[in-house]
C-alpha cells in the first residue's frame, strides 16, 4: 500500500494516515491479521514525526481497526458485527450525517448522493462488489 501525505493540506497529517490506512485494509491492500510497519519505521518513511504515526495508531485503535501490541507493533484486526447500538455505528453515523447534511446544501440531490455512495463502494471493493 502506497500512502501520500500532504503537508500542506488542511487535513492534519495523522489524519490523512489513518485514513488513508482505513481506505487501503477497505481496498484489500492489507488484511486482517497483517502487522503495519513499526512506527519508526513508516516515520521514517514518510518523512514525518514518529508522535505523527502514532497517534494515527492510536486513533485506529480506538475505532478497533487495528490492535497495538506492546513491543511487537500494531495489527490489523478482524472485522466485528456492528449494531446499531454500537459505538462504531454511532461514529460512522454522525460522520456521515454531517458529510450529507453538508451535501444537500450544496444541492446535491439524495438521489446524486445514494448514487455517489454506491460508486464510492464499488470502487473500494472492485468493480464486481465483492473483496
Amino acid at each position: 500500500m502506497i500512502i501520500h501525505i500532504e503537508p500542506q493540506a488542511d487535513t492534519p497529517i495523522y489524519t490523512q494516515l489513518t485514513n488513508q490506512i482505513i481506505e487501503g485494509i477497505a481496498r484489500g491492500a492489507m488484511r486482517p491479521g497483517d502487522s503495519l510497519p513499526s512506527v519508526r519505521a513508516l516515520a521514517g518513511d514518510l518523512g514525518v514525526n514518529m508522535h505523527t504515526v502514532n497517534k494515527s495508531y492510536h486513533e485506529l485503535e480506538k475505532r478497533g481497526i487495528i490492535r497495538i501490541i506492546p513491543k511487537s507493533g500494531a495489527v490489523i484486526q478482524s472485522p466485528v458485527r456492528v449494531t446499531k447500538d454500537s459505538p462504531q455505528y454511532e461514529h460512522i453515523s454522525g460522520d456521515l450525517k454531517t458529510v450529507i447534511a453538508e451535501a444537500l446544501v450544496l444541492g446535491i440531490e439524495a438521489e446524486q448522493l445514494e448514487d455517489l455512495v454506491t460508486s464510492i463502494i464499488q470502487d473500494l471493493k472492485g468493480s464486481s462488489g465483492s473483496n
